[in-house]
């Protein structure tokens, strides 16, 4: 390996300015072995730069070639695999990991010393060694380390000391050594003769130096004289310093105990403050004023300046009972005593506070009835602002209990709950007694009970009939609807009336005054019902502070409870009961008012159930009306207890308009038409025309016109189906003209009201109109010319069988002298009373309503002159040349449809 190295320094590295310190004999791992040398270099000149050269032998000869290079810096890391055992694998991390195997272990380990050596003296870099032995990573000697980099130092390792003894001569010594080879001659050719010159000079100047030495001894004892004199001087002043040490040392304990005396007095002044700051903090937020202990016992709680002094000392006292102690207040006497005061005072005031409140609200549940009677005549509720103005005084004192005694709290919820329930139970009954009284057109006996007053036999019986009864047959009064469409028009409170009287009730018994009249009872009673609840449910917020969300048990917990929907009273063991919990404090005031106003839906259930027995078409207007409370109070809060009863009420008149629209479906399906007489306009296609302008006029601005118009689908279509079974099963009046005048009254009603979502229906009205009125033309036409008919439809048939045109007349059956004999049969005499015994027909076919004679009339004319053509024409192909012609003109026949029209 020696040999090795000294033939690579010699061809490699010293043409480079190099110089090789390390080097091993390794191969890539994992490959087939092509051994290579891996090399470490300094060079020689300045800035010193540290290099690994991997090297190989030529394929060609023996010598070495340089193959790749690697500066040492851009080496991060080092990998020995295994510090333990012996393992020639080792791994280079450069750009990327290069793996090799050595040649043994030990070239291995050198030329790992090595590179650490190179890197701890050149670069100081951070090079991560792994699985390398400490032995190998051993710190350089200090002399070497303060060595200049560039000096040669020994840097490989191993047995060798150092590389090569190599320093460069400084300028000042190249000088020198000229200058002294200058002055003699031989100095170059006669090296001995020169050294031994300089020997002898050296063995001069050392004898020089000798006597040099020897001659100064007197000048050495004068200066071991004076360095014994001062070290006499210094033991004196190092006496007196340690005398001065011995007195400071006292006055330093003095000192010491000083600032000990001083340092306990400061913390005692410091404890001092502390506890000064404690006492004033007990004194400032647990001290209760005479005043205020005054007033929680004793206050006046029925004055104004009562009231207040008794909020601002309960205030004063829970304040000073949720002051936050600091930690160890709670094992003063003091505190403890404070505490057990304030508890007490607040037992003491919550019981005066609800004995009080609980009184007021006795006496106002049994004081309120004797105005009853003053407010029921008039159909208006008793007023609760009074009350509710003189409670909320209290307000602030029930936010202290609810916030300290929240047992108390809850009992006076329940107490007023249970009083104004009642209460608000009187009311409510004799409120809607009163208004099924005026509703219905009774009165009240002594008894309490309503007295019927007279009436039609017909009425008595429908008010009689279960609310879900069946239904009397189609009659009307057209002259009173009409009344009472005029009415509407002027007035948005007009009232539905029945378009199909139940019972067999004619539509004259409910007349304008009576359909005014529910309107403004209906109404009457929503608007009186409406700020009721409002007001209610405001000061139910107000007062017992339900305003914040919270999740909070609801004060009205008790065993038996009634759900949101009005069912039966439900049992629940207490501890379910106290475990339930609503989501938010909105919950307990829309059950409070639950409570409270409990027989409202009962009620308005009720009036809403009497008003559609007294007119089934009352639910027009509730629907229209209750859809509008409905809105307005989801706008003002949609999860309000108003909200949610008008809602379900509106639900049940809901049912209500729908039960009317079937029925009036039904009877539709129902109708049997008279066999003897002619059907004219259908009773319930009118019918349909008075329900759709009542409709119209009440559900004008209304919420809920979608259900409006689901109900106009529903009936239009169940007229359309009708009309045409009523025809089909017509026998006196023809089918045409069953379908020809209803569907042109439908036509004019849809076209007239503009109901746009009967758009379509409108439409296919007209279609079925005139469809219906040519059919019926044709057919009538071919009774005054039925043999000229007849006589040119075999023409028409020949033709169509293939015979031509010209050929026709010399068929037998259709020659010139068969066309002359029809046509003699029908001179003008015979056409016009055959005219005229046709719209005598015509005219007993059509019924005086509708005023569609002059347009069938009309109708025929344009059919009659368009037939009279088409013969002429049939003529003039069929038979050229002949001459033949009618016996009259289509003036003649303008003449004879114009006398006959005026004449009748």
């Amino acid at each position: 390996m020696t040999a090795i190295k000294h033939a690579l320094q010699r061809d490699i590295f010293t043409p480079n300015d190099e110089r090789l310190l390390g080097i091993v004999n390794v191969c890539k791992a994992g490959k087939k072995k092509k051994n290579c040398f891996l090399c470490a270099t300094v060079t020689t000149e300045r800035p010193v730069q540290v290099k690994v050269v991997k090297v190989k032998k030529s394929d060609k000869g023996d010598f070495y070639k340089r193959q790749q290079t690697w500066e040492l810096r851009d080496l991060t890391e080092v990998d020995a695999k295994d510090a333990s055992k012996e393992n020639p694998e080792f791994d280079l991390h450069f750009e990327k990991v290069y793996r090799w195997v050595a040649s043994s272990t030990a070239e291995k380990n050198s030329f790992i010393s090595c590179i650490w050596k190179l890197n701890q003296r050149y670069l100081r870099k951070k090079v991560e060694f792994v699985n390398v032995s400490s032995q190998l990573l051993e710190e350089l000697p200090k002399a070497e380390e303060s060595v200049p980099s560039g000096e040669s130092q020994s840097v490989a390792g191993g047995d060798e000391d150092a590389l090569d003894e190599y320093q460069e001569l400084s300028t000042r010594e190249e000088q020198d050594i000229e200058s002294m080879m200058v002055t003699c001659e031989y100095a170059i050719s006669n090296a001995e003769a020169f050294a031994e010159k300089l020997f002898k000079e050296l063995q001069v100047l050392d004898g020089a130096n000798i006597q040099s030495i020897m001659a100064s001894e007197k000048q050495v004892n004068i200066l071991m004289q004076l360095l014994d004199e001062a070290l006499g001087e210094v033991d004196t002043i190092e006496g007196k310093l340690s005398s001065y040490e011995e007195m400071l040392q006292s006055v330093k304990e003095q000192m010491d105990q000083i600032s000990q005396s001083n340092r306990l007095i400061q913390i005692s002044n410091t404890n001092n403050g502390k506890l000064l700051d404690e006492i004033q903090f007990l004194v400032n937020y647990m001290d209760l004023s005479k005043g205020h202990i005054r007033a929680l016992q004793e206050g006046d709680l029925t004055s104004p300046k009562g009231i207040e002094a008794c909020i601002n000392a309960s205030e004063a006292l829970l304040q000073c009972m949720n002051v936050a102690l600091r930690p160890g207040h709670e094992k003063l006497m003091a505190v403890n005593q404070q505490q057990l005061l304030f508890a007490e005072l607040r037992d003491t005031f919550a019981r005066r506070l609800t004995n009080h409140l609980n009184n007021v609200f006795v006496h106002q549940g049994h004081d309120q009835s004797s105005t009853l009677s003053q407010h029921t005549a008039e159909l208006t509720l008793p007023k609760h602002s009074p009350l509710h103005r003189d409670l909320l005084r209290y307000a602030k004192l029930m936010e202290w209990l609810k916030n300290t005694h929240r047992e108390k709290y809850e009992g006076l919820s329940r107490t007023y709950v249970e009083y104004m329930s009642k209460l608000y139970e009187r009311e409510i009954k004799e409120f809607f007694e009163v208004a099924k009284i005026k509703m219905a057109g009774t009165s009240k006996d002594p008894k309490g009970k309503f007295a019927t007053l007279p009436r039609k036999e017909s009425a008595l019986k429908q008010e009689t009939e279960s609310l879900h009864g069946s239904s009397g047959k189609l009659t009307g009064s057209t002259s009173s609807l009409n009344k009472l469409t005029v009415q509407g028009s002027n007035s948005r409170r007009s009232q539905s009336s029945s378009l199909l009287d139940m019972g067999n009730m004619s539509a004259s018994d409910l007349d304008v005054a009576d359909r005014t009249k529910f309107d403004k009872i209906f109404e009457q009673v929503l608007s009186e019902l409406e700020p009721l609840c409002l007001a209610e449910q405001d000061f139910i917020s107000k007062f017992f502070k339900l305003q914040q969300h919270l999740t909070v048990a609801p004060p009205l917990a008790q065993p038996e409870t009634e759900d949101f929907d009005g069912s039966l009273p439900s049992k629940k063991p207490p501890q379910a009961e106290h475990k339930h919990s609503l989501s938010s404090e909105k919950d307990i005031v829309r059950l409070m008012m639950n409570k409270i106003f409990q027989s409202i839906e009962t009620e308005l259930n009720s009036l809403i159930a009497l008003g559609d027995k007294i007119d089934s078409f009352h639910s027009l207007y509730m629907l229209v009306k209750m859809s509008h409370h409905v809105w307005t109070a989801e706008n003002v809060d949609p999860a309000s207890y108003l909200s949610t009863t008008l809602g379900n009420v509106l639900v049940t008149v809901k049912r209500n308009f729908d039960k009317c629209i079937s029925n009036q479906i039904r009877q539709m399906e129902e109708f049997k038409i008279s066999k003897k007489s002619k059907v004219g306009i259908l009773p319930f296609v009118t019918g349909f025309e008075e329900f759709a302008e009542l409709a119209e006029t009440i559900f004008r601005n209304a919420e809920r016109r979608g259900d409006l118009d689901k109900a106009y689908v529903k009936l239009i279509r169940a007229v359309f189906m009708n009309v045409e079974k009523v025809a089909n099963e017509s026998q006196k009046t023809p089918r045409d003209v069953v379908m020809m005048e209803n569907f042109h009254h439908i036509f004019s009603t849809l076209s007239r009201l503009k109901i746009s979502c009967l758009d379509a229906e409108r439409r296919e009205a007209k279609h079925k109109y005139t469809d219906h009125l040519q059919s019926y033309v044709i057919n009538s036409l071919g009774q005054p010319l039925e043999k000229l008919n007849h006589f040119f439809e075999g023409v028409e048939a020949r033709v169509a069988q293939g015979v031509r045109e010209e050929e026709v007349s010399y068929q037998l059956a259709f020659n010139k002298q068969e066309l002359r004999k029809v046509i003699k049969e029908y001179p003008g005499k015979e056409v016009k009373k055959g005219l005229d015994n046709l719209y005598k027909k015509v005219d007993k076919h059509l019924c005086e309503e509708e005023s569609l004679l002059q347009v069938v009339w009309h109708s025929m004319q344009d059919e009659f002159i368009r037939q009279y053509k088409h013969f002429e024409d049939l003529i003039g192909r069929c038979y050229p040349g002949s001459g033949i012609t009618m016996e009259f003109t289509i003036q003649d026949m303008l003449e004879y449809f114009s006398s006959i029209a005026q004449s009748h």
